[in-house]
């Protein structure tokens, strides 16, 4: 029988992949830590620590298993240094000519496994509740992609909260309840933390030698590494966070950077967990009694609405949707992202954060660091490669609609019907960033004005002719056609200050 090789790549960590599905005896299992995978952008060294313990584990499960594992650790002698390169170096090792893969999660991976001379079959990744078929059926003919409707269509799919074909409550969205402010005391520890075992040392000196240099901390490493390791740290989300993660999930504070998250995402995008038992989790909490339905629904829509939705786009709109920039944003990245100094408490507890756990919740992605890259003109595509390198969680698929499209409103309304932007008021009523600022966030103009309300206005005015008749920012155009005209040349003209330093790298 002619010999195959089954590729596994660092986030199909996954016993049911539909590449190993598909294998057979005599096949040869192929993972690979590969140079051009850890540094097409500048990871985070969490994130590859993390990727490359767990790699290194399932490994060592499918052998026990009994499957044949040729695997390449980022320091072998031969490794070639990409994933086309490690399949023809095995090709060759064992006389192989077929490869069967699960299809990857980023267009550039996808091309590459296409130009490699073997005879390559992808298999879909059906780890998803929705096929890019299914996705597409949804949106034909849809004038607006919108996922409320897509998840919605989800939850009647799975049955999950629903009471029939009506969802359970009366409602499928209890958003409303989930906007609190941060209370004074939080009850709990955050996530589950481990403690680095052999394996995973033995990986973290790896990263520290060959990745000590790149933006975030290394230690200390408490990732879950295993699928055993990930259900725990679910049960400990599910026992100790969920019942309170609803009515606070747009909640910021500077010391604690947990409050009620889960922190399973990296788990479940690597696929240590999958979407389906997490939600049923969650699902049963609420029919024991144990969480209220706004925090389980919310918990779940994140996963069957946002997240699937998310793939859906990105696989629609193809290769180039990256490269989006309706907008026409070209500054570049200030150097405050990478922890250079910044007065503004908001960003620079963010920053911290980032740098400190490879992790930040999503208002203090979407509202501080993306609010301010949108307010102050950033190229687009320099912000979603940052989020993509920071990020413990961050694929291609998942982070580029979130940010190319939710964030940064680059592709021009296909994620959202206008964009994600608002003065230092919003950061203000949702955390405590604002005390103890350098700027005083109720202050308009002047030198000590929250940067925030000097940009909010910048942006508009900037983007007039495209947003003044956009229904949901039609009245923030009224108001500003009523402010003195005085003190809308001040605003402006204080906006410009601010711009100029930053662009001349000046702290901001």
């Amino acid at each position: 029988m002619v010999k195959r090789l089954i590729l596994i790549l660092g986030d199909q960590l996954s016993t049911g992949i539909a590449a190993l599905k598909a294998a057979r005896s005599g096949d040869i299992i192929v993972m690979a830590e590969v140079a051009d995978e850890a540094s097409y952008v500048p990871h985070h060294p969490k994130k590859i620590a993390f990727l490359f313990a767990a790699m290194r584990k399932f490994a060592a499960r499918l052998r026990g298993d009994g499957w044949h594992v040729a695997y390449s650790a980022l320091d072998d002698t031969g490794n070639s240094g990409s994933i086309p390169g490690e399949l023809l170096r095995r090709a060759a090792e064992f006389g192989a000519k077929a490869v069967i893969a699960t299809e990857p999660g980023e267009w550039r991976l996808i091309a590459a496994l296409n130009d490699t001379p073997l005879d390559t079959t992808v298999l879909a990744d059906d780890r998803f509740l929705a096929s890019h078929g299914d996705f597409e059926t949804w949106a034909e003919g849809r004038k607006q992609l919108r996922m409320e409707y897509f998840y919605r269509d989800m939850r009647r799919r799975t049955g999950l909260l629903m009471d029939g074909d009506q969802p359970v409550g009366g409602q499928w969205n209890f958003d409303h309840d989930n906007r609190k402010p941060a209370p004074k005391d939080i009850i709990g520890s955050g996530p589950m933390q481990f403690a680095p075992d052999e394996t995973v040392q033995e990986v973290l000196a790896l990263v520290s030698a060959r990745f000590g240099d790149n933006f975030g901390d290394l230690h200390p490493f408490s990732f879950a590494t295993d699928t055993e390791q990930a259900r725990r740290a679910l049960t400990h989300f599910i026992t100790h966070a969920l019942p309170r993660f609803g009515d606070y999930q747009d909640a910021m504070l500077a010391d604690n950077r947990f409050l009620y998250h889960a922190v399973i995402s990296m788990y479940l995008n690597a696929g240590l967990l999958h979407w389906c038992e997490i939600c049923e989790a969650a699902e049963q909490a609420w029919r024991d009694g144990h969480a209220p339905l706004n925090a389980v629904e919310g918990f779940i829509r994140q996963i069957i609405g946002w997240r699937e939705y998310m793939r859906g786009i990105y696989f629609l709109e193809g290769p180039d949707y990256t490269r989006r920039n309706v907008l026409n944003h070209r500054r570049d990245l200030p150097a405050l992202y990478w922890g250079a100094e910044t007065r503004m408490r908001c960003v620079g507890k963010v920053v911290e954060q980032t740098r400190a756990e490879a992790y930040a919740h999503h208002i203090q992605r979407l509202m501080v660091t993306g609010n301010f890259a949108l307010l102050a003109g950033i190229d687009p595509h320099q912000v979603h490669e940052w989020y993509l390198a920071v990020y413990a969680d961050a694929y291609e698929w998942v982070e580029a609609p979130n940010v190319i499209g939710m964030s940064q409103f680059a592709d021009g309304g296909i994620v959202g019907s206008k964009p994600y932007v608002s003065s230092g008021n919003y950061i203000a009523r949702m955390s405590d960033y604002c005390k103890g600022c350098a700027y005083d966030v109720k202050a308009k103009t002047g030198e000590t004005a929250c940067p925030f309300n000097l940009l909010y206005w910048d942006f508009l005015i900037r983007h007039r002719d495209r947003f003044a008749k956009n229904p949901r920012m039609a009245q923030m155009y009224r108001t500003w056609d009523r402010m003195d005209e005085g003190r809308r040349e001040t605003v402006l003209s204080d906006a410009a200050e601010f711009l100029g330093r930053m662009d001349a790298g000046a702290p901001i």
